[in-house]
């Protein structure tokens, strides 16, 4: 049930952290996966990676800020394998460290273009397609930061609670072309995006003790969630924010 082969997997922000991780825990899976973050030489590099492993895969560069950049990231996955059965939104950008009320206008819009916008926009691009075969999988990483407030992350974790709406009223719209919409909510992975956290040996001990797992998370500990929710195992699972926090968020 957790086969991908033969499918087509267009994962943004795949060339390092968690989406690198759910790019190769797909490819290992069989799908084929489109490789994309806004950097062309870590799109090579990771694309190199993959099929020098046997695996298919191809890059396309992207900022996911452009809706230009957007369309040429679908319509190059398209000429090349006709389809797109997965699309996982997990590209976004963090740009302020502080208290929400520091946000300038132009950073505010700009998260909120990249960490909303864009999936808005994909989902618009690419499930259209799904629906005509009357099957497919979207899954957007979404985070704890959605669910808990903080004085360094605030206006992120308000982006990714709007993530984690977006793909709820997705799944309701697209649920009868049988297209499922489920969101992931990572608590602290150690990748470079989330580094000011757990480099901060306070705040990481901090964490650390308030897991029950004793630990943080690894990327690949996300990527193997990504498959679940990509495959037949989840089949008759849509519109829900699956919590991958080591327990964070249970205990006291």
């Amino acid at each position: 049930m957790f086969d991908l082969t033969g499918k087509v997997a267009l994962i943004t922000g795949s060339t390092k952290g968690i989406g690198k991780s759910i790019a190769e825990e797909m490819a290992r899976a069989g799908a084929k996966v489109v490789i994309s973050s806004r950097k062309a030489d870590a799109v090579e590099a990771v694309t190199k990676e993959l099929t020098a492993a046997g695996r298919e895969a191809i890059g396309v560069p992207c900022n996911i800020g452009a809706k230009a950049e957007l369309q040429n990231l679908v319509d190059q996955t398209l000429a090349k394998w006709g389809r797109i059965d997965i699309l996982v939104c997990n590209a976004a950008i963090n740009p302020h460290f502080g208290s929400i009320t520091k946000v300038s206008d132009d950073v505010f819009d700009k998260m909120m273009g990249s960490n909303i916008r864009s999936i808005f926009w994909l989902s618009n691009m690419v499930l259209p397609q799904m629906a005509e075969r009357k099957d497919g999988a979207m899954i957007i990483i979404s985070s704890i930061a959605a669910l808990r407030g903080s004085n360094v992350n605030g206006l992120y974790g308000v982006t990714k609670a709007a993530d984690a709406g977006l793909g709820r009223a997705l799944a309701v719209e697209w649920g009868p072309h049988n297209i499922r919409v489920n969101s992931i909510a990572p608590g602290l992975i150690k990748t470079d995006f989330a580094r000011a956290l757990w480099e901060d040996d306070e705040r990481r001990k901090r964490r650390e003790a308030m897991s029950p797992l004793r630990r943080l998370g690894d990327a690949k500990d996300i990527g193997g969630v990504a498959v679940f929710l990509a495959s037949d195992a989840a089949r008759f699972m849509t519109g829900q924010l699956l919590v991958v926090d080591g327990g964070v968020s249970i205990g006291w």
